[in-house]
């Protein structure tokens, strides 16, 4: 008996591309190839989903999907890790137990892996928690589920336990009295929230007032939110699944929607090739962040 096949909403929500996507691409490549159901709607099966995710993946680190679509199966897999390796040849060896965080992950032990991380966040402190835990063991899942080694159920598990956590140390912090105000969001297409969370943690750790937006904010949204809220400053987080070539056009559109003393940042992995663009502060580490939010105190006595 074959499998049920998946909707087109289902497979859209599986994979991320729009349903006009899947049906320009049935047109004008011949893949899809949906089956029909009893009332003629599309049916895709699992292994066609399954390539359409790896094929998303692959755009998201910029390849082009024409030529993905007609690469053999082999050749599509054969992509994927590249990128994991060059990082885990230039990471350093793993000396601080990340390893064991990941494999609690892989175990599906979500008990054990919370009590270790509060053990880590009693040890460290939250400022070396977040810069020497959360972000390091962060990039380390994105590179196992891109190199297929985490699957994407054990990547969303660790990222509810992980923000879980993030949330429950942001809201036991003493609510910002020094300034500045900043506005934390990320732009539409980019889901990830765990870039923003550590920023928050960071910055309301220094007496920032933080006010979260969450994820996928339209940009007219963020240019009157700034304004309602009377923000100093909006800060935005890119991951690296963020297709880059977008990044430099919405920051700049961004920057004419705010006010001129409204400063604009933008930070996380997504932005480390992005150029420096005036008017846009880009900050490359969360140890820039804590900088240049000195600096603005030091221009706003």
């Amino acid at each position: 008996m074959n499998p049920p096949g998946f909707n087109i909403a289902a497979v859209e929500r599986d994979t991320g591309l729009s349903k006009d996507v899947l049906r320009v691409w049935e047109r004008r490549y011949g893949f899809p190839v949906p089956d029909r159901d009893v009332n003629g709607e599309r049916l895709y099966p699992a292994d066609q989903v399954e390539r359409l995710r790896l094929i998303k993946r692959l755009m998201d680190q910029g390849h082009r999907p024409g030529k993905l679509i007609s690469a053999p199966a082999d050749e599509l897999t054969a992509l994927v890790p590249r990128r994991s390796r060059r990082a885990e040849s230039a990471a350093p060896a793993d000396a601080t137990g990340l390893a064991d965080l990941l494999a609690l992950i892989k175990q599906h032990d979500a008990a054990g892996y919370l009590q270790a991380m509060q053990q880590r966040l009693a040890r460290q402190g939250l400022q070396r928690f977040v810069q020497d835990t959360v972000a390091p063991l962060t990039r380390q899942v994105g590179e196992a589920w891109e190199d297929g080694s985490f699957e994407v159920f054990e990547e969303h598990l660790f990222t509810e336990l992980t923000k879980r956590l993030l949330r429950q140390v942001i809201a036991a912090l003493p609510s910002g009295a020094r300034g500045p105000r900043v506005l934390l969001t990320s732009l539409p297409d980019e889901p990830h929230i765990l870039g923003l969370l550590m920023a928050e943690a960071l910055l309301a750790l220094e007496g920032a007032e933080c006010i979260p937006l969450g994820t996928q904010m339209p940009l007219l949204e963020i240019g009157r939110a700034a304004a309602a809220h009377r923000a100093d400053i909006v800060g935005l987080s890119f991951s690296i699944a963020f297709p880059q070539r977008q990044i430099p056009g919405l920051l700049q559109q961004l920057r004419l929607i705010l006010p001129t003393a409204v400063e604009l940042w933008a930070g996380g992995g997504g932005i480390l090739r992005t150029p420096q663009m005036e008017g846009i502060l880009k900050l490359d580490t969360f140890d820039a962040a804590i900088a240049a939010l000195a600096d603005w105190r030091a221009n706003h006595p």
